[in-house]
C-alpha cells in the first residue's frame, strides 16, 4: 500500500509526523512553495551558528546517466561532476568562506558526485549517510527511512557557534517539504526547531552569494 502523506505547514514552520512519507508525486494539493531570498541579515545570523545548509550537488555530466546496477562504491557506474559543476562547487565553498559563515559536521549522500560536491565546497571528506542518497530510486518504505534522516539532520539543534551542512540531491528536499532546489549548487537554509521541526529561511543559487555579502 502506497505510503501517504502527512504535511503540516505554517509561516514556513515544517511539522512532520515520524511515521510521514510523500513521495515527489503526491505534491500537486500543496501551494506553490515559496523561495525566500539571502539577505545580509540571514548571512549575519549565520555567522553566529545554530543553522542547516542543505546543498545540492553541482552540475553534473548527463552524457553519462546513473547505470542500472551502479554500484554507490564505483564512480564509474555513476553520473559524476562535470568540470563546471567543480567550478561552481568550489566558488559557492569560496563564497561562504568569505562570508564567515562557519561549518561544523557535514553530512553527504554515499554517491559520488555528493562525496565530491562536499570535499570541493568545504574541503574535508563529509560524514556519508546511505539513506541520504537519491529517494526517486527508493520504494516507499526506504523512503520513510530516508526522509526520517533528513529531517532529523535538518530538524535537530546545532551544537555551538557552527552550521550543520548536508550534501545530497534536489529530490530528496521535494519528497520532504514539495520544494526542488534549482539549478545543481543552489543552497537551502533552515533552522532546526527540534522535535521533529525545522523553520525554511532562504534558498540561494550559486551567483546569488555575491549579493547577499555586503
Amino acid at each position: 500500500m502506497k505510503a501517504i502523506i502527512a504535511l503540516f505547514i505554517s509561516f514556513t514552520v515544517f511539522s512532520i509526523p515520524l511515521h510521514a512519507a510523500e513521495p515527489a508525486d503526491d505534491f500537486a494539493d500543496i501551494p506553490e512553495f515559496k523561495v525566500q531570498a539571502l539577505t545580509p541579515a540571514i548571512v549575519k545570523q549565520l555567522r553566529e551558528g545554530g543553522y542547516v545548509l542543505y546543498m545540492r550537488h553541482g552540475n553534473t555530466d548527463t552524457s553519462r546517466p546513473d547505470q542500472p546496477n551502479m554500484d554507490m562504491n564505483d564512480c564509474a557506474t555513476q553520473r559524476i561532476l562535470s568540470d563546471e559543476g567543480r567550478r561552481i562547487v568550489k566558488k559557492v565553498g569560496n563564497s561562504i568562506r568569505k562570508a564567515k559563515i562557519p561549518v561544523g559536521d557535514i553530512f553527504s549522500s554515499p554517491l559520488c558526485r555528493t562525496k565530491e560536491t562536499a570535499l570541493i565546497a568545504f574541503g574535508k571528506n563529509a560524514t556519508v549517510n546511505v539513506l541520504l542518497r537519491y529517494t526517486a530510486s527508493m520504494d516507499d518504505k526506504e523512503k520513510l527511512q530516508a526522509l526520517d534522516t533528513i529531517r532529523e539532520l535538518i530538524s535537530t539543534p546545532v551544537q555551538g557557534k557552527t552550521n550543520r551542512v548536508i550534501v545530497a540531491h534536489s529530490q530528496n528536499m521535494m519528497a520532504l517539504i514539495g520544494y526542488l532546489p534549482s539549478p545543481e549548487g543552489t543552497v537551502v537554509i533552515f533552522k532546526p526547531l527540534g522535535n521533529k521541526q525545522f523553520k525554511y529561511i532562504a534558498s540561494v543559487k550559486p551567483e546569488q552569494w555575491g549579493d547577499s555579502l555586503h
